[in-house]
């Protein structure tokens, strides 16, 4: 585990009869069979969603998934809020790369599945991902995406947004990536780097290997789009996108993206 990271656990003191029931519970989730997919939740001020997330991602949990969300130092309550929905809840330093990074070294399990707290998974995306990947015998891939909101745009703009990726072999993070771990240890995981770090690392992945590029749309917010506008967001990341490509540094990316 990355040494900033610690478990959010509760008081270590326990009455005689809650001890007894805690001693239970933990040595019946050390009798679980080992996961076969750990979904990492980098996550900042998403109380407001945080739990809607996970009560969606409980189905995949009773099938043995692992959910951990990796707080950035929230000032709204999601660490707690995400308490009940997650098997384990962790805090890292702000940054999505330091946090997805934090959360892939609390996991236990083969393969790792990256979700921003805004995304929603298709139902059975567990089988997609784990029989995906045996079958294709590839190490990574991506979903396709569908961008929720009322502009008709966004349909547009998600479409194209697949196309692009189906093409390129690069991926995003509103895309759901997932990856074997042995190939996101081999790479020693996201790059740490405040902006790009998708991109950048399904970038080295790719030399390794194709993506697995599963049609099954994840849903995700538009609220990003909405706020600054469709043509304006659309503008704004393909300029970034491209002074990455000259090679400007992530921080002064960030700095216009933000």
């Amino acid at each position: 585990m990355y040494p900033c990271a610690r478990l959010l656990s509760r008081s270590a003191t326990w009455p005689g009869v809650a001890e007894a029931k805690a001693m239970l519970y933990a040595a019946t989730a050390c009798a679980r069979p080992s996961p076969l997919l750990t979904i990492v939740i980098p996550a900042l001020n998403e109380g407001s969603v945080i739990a809607e997330l996970l009560a969606s991602l409980a189905p995949l949990r009773v099938r043995g998934v692992e959910v951990v969300v990796v707080d950035g130092g929230s000032t709204d309550g999601t660490a707690e809020a995400a308490g009940p929905g997650a098997d384990r809840v962790i805090v890292a330093p702000c940054g999505r790369a330091r946090q997805m990074n934090a959360g892939a070294a609390a996991a236990h399990a083969p393969v790792l599945l990256f979700l921003h707290a805004d995304t929603r998974l298709p139902a059975n995306a567990d089988q997609l991902i784990v029989k995906g990947l045996g079958a294709a015998g590839l190490e990574w891939g991506r979903f396709d995406v569908r961008i929720e909101g009322a502009s008709r745009w966004l349909q547009l703009v998600a479409s194209f947004m697949n196309l692009r990726s189906r093409i390129t072999g690069i991926a995003t993070g509103d895309q759901a990536m997932f990856v074997t771990r042995r190939a996101f240890d081999a790479l020693r995981g996201f790059p740490d780097q405040v902006l790009m770090e998708d991109v950048e690392l399904s970038t080295r992945l790719k030399r390794r290997g194709p993506p697995l590029c599963l049609r099954p749309p994840v849903v995700t917010s538009g609220r990003r789009w909405n706020a600054r506008g469709v043509a304006r967001t659309i503008l704004l990341m393909w300029w970034i996108r491209l002074l990455y490509v000259f090679g400007v540094a992530p921080d002064r990316l960030a700095r216009m993206y933000h």
